[in-house]
C-alpha cells in the first residue's frame, strides 16, 4: 500500500448528511461518532472520485474503484475537518483549528513520510495566534459570541505555512491571507464552535399550482461552510485487474493528472453547494 494525504477545500457550503434527524436541524452533517467533529465519509468521496474517473477513461475507473468481481486498487479514508471558518470581530473571518486536530493530522502526515512540528505550547486555555493576526483587538479573539484571550506564538508558523500551501500551493498571496488568520483554540472552544458556528439554512418546497410552501416542505439544513479545510488518508494497492497494463499509481496519475482537481461533493449541485478542490 501506498498511503498519500489529500486535502479537500471547500469553494461553497458543503452538505455531506446522514439523512433526516430528530433534532432542531433537519438535515444534518456527516459527524465522527466518538469526537462529534464533521467529516466527509471516504464512501461519498470515493464515489464522486468514481465518476469523475469514469467520465474520462472507464478502463482506468476499473482499475482504481473495481469491478463486480474484483476489488480496486484505490481505498479511500473519510476527512476530517482540519480547518473551519469561523466569524470573527476583527478581519471579518478566522481559520482555526486545535491542538486534538493538529495532533491527528501530523501524524497522518508522518505515515506518509512528511515530518511537521506541531508548536511548541498547544493551546489548552488561551488561543495562539500568529505574529501577524489581523483578528485580534486589545488581545482578544472574538469569534461569533466568544471572546477569548490571544496570545502571539511564533511556533505557530510552520503548521499555518504547510497548511496554506498544501490548500494554496501556487497563490502567494492567498497563502499569506492564510497565515494572518490561523488561530489555535482550546479543544473544547473548537468542539463547541464545530457544534454552533457551521451554516444553518433553511430550504423550501413550493406546490407548483399555489405558488406557496408546500405541505411539509420547509426544512433546515446544515453545511459546511465556503473555506473550510478537511484532510485524510488514500492508498494505492497493486491492481486486480491483470488486462490493464498500467500500474494502480499510472492509473491514478492518468485520472488525476494535476495536484488540484474540482469536484461536486454532497447534495444541492442545482445551486451550487459541494463544490470543492481535491489536492493530493
Amino acid at each position: 500500500m501506498q498511503p498519500k494525504l489529500f486535502h479537500l477545500h471547500a469553494l461553497s457550503a458543503l452538505h455531506c448528511g446522514t439523512g433526516q434527524s430528530a433534532g432542531v436541524v433537519d438535515l444534518p452533517i456527516a459527524r465522527a461518532r466518538a469526537t462529534q467533529l464533521p467529516i466527509v465519509p471516504g464512501s461519498a468521496l470515493r464515489g464522486v472520485l468514481r465518476e469523475h474517473t469514469t467520465a474520462k477513461d472507464e478502463q482506468t475507473a476499473r482499475t482504481l474503484f473495481g469491478m463486480s468481481d474484483k476489488v480496486g486498487a484505490l481505498a479511500v479514508g473519510d476527512a476530517h475537518l482540519l480547518i473551519l471558518p469561523v466569524r470573527c470581530l476583527a478581519g471579518i473571518v478566522s481559520y482555526v483549528t486545535s491542538p486534538f486536530i493538529l495532533r491527528r493530522y501530523v501524524r497522518d502526515l508522518e505515515r506518509t513520510g512528511v515530518t511537521l512540528k506541531l508548536p511548541d505550547a498547544l493551546a489548552e486555555d488561551a488561543a495562539k495566534v500568529t505574529a501577524e493576526s489581523v483578528n485580534r483587538i486589545d488581545q482578544t479573539l472574538v469569534l461569533e459570541d466568544l471572546d477569548l484571550q490571544a496570545d502571539e506564538d511564533d511556533s505557530l508558523d510552520p503548521c499555518a505555512n504547510h497548511i496554506a500551501q498544501a490548500v494554496h500551493p501556487h497563490d502567494p498571496d492567498t497563502q499569506n491571507d492564510f497565515i494572518k488568520r490561523f488561530a489555535l483554540l482550546p479543544d473544547k472552544v473548537m468542539g463547541f464552535l464545530a457544534e454552533t458556528a457551521t451554516e444553518v439554512r433553511a430550504r423550501i418546497v413550493l406546490n407548483q399550482n399555489t405558488g406557496t410552501v408546500r405541505k411539509g416542505g420547509l426544512w433546515n439544513e446544515e453545511n459546511l461552510p465556503a473555506e473550510a479545510v478537511l484532510w485524510g488518508i488514500f492508498a494505492l494497492s497493486e491492481s486486480n485487474n491483470k488486462q490493464n497494463p498500467h500500474s494502480a499509481g499510472n492509473s491514478f496519475q492518468n485520472a488525476f493528472p494535476d495536484a488540484e482537481t474540482l469536484l461536486q461533493l454532497g447534495g444541492n449541485a442545482g445551486v451550487g453547494s459541494g463544490l470543492v478542490r481535491f489536492l493530493h
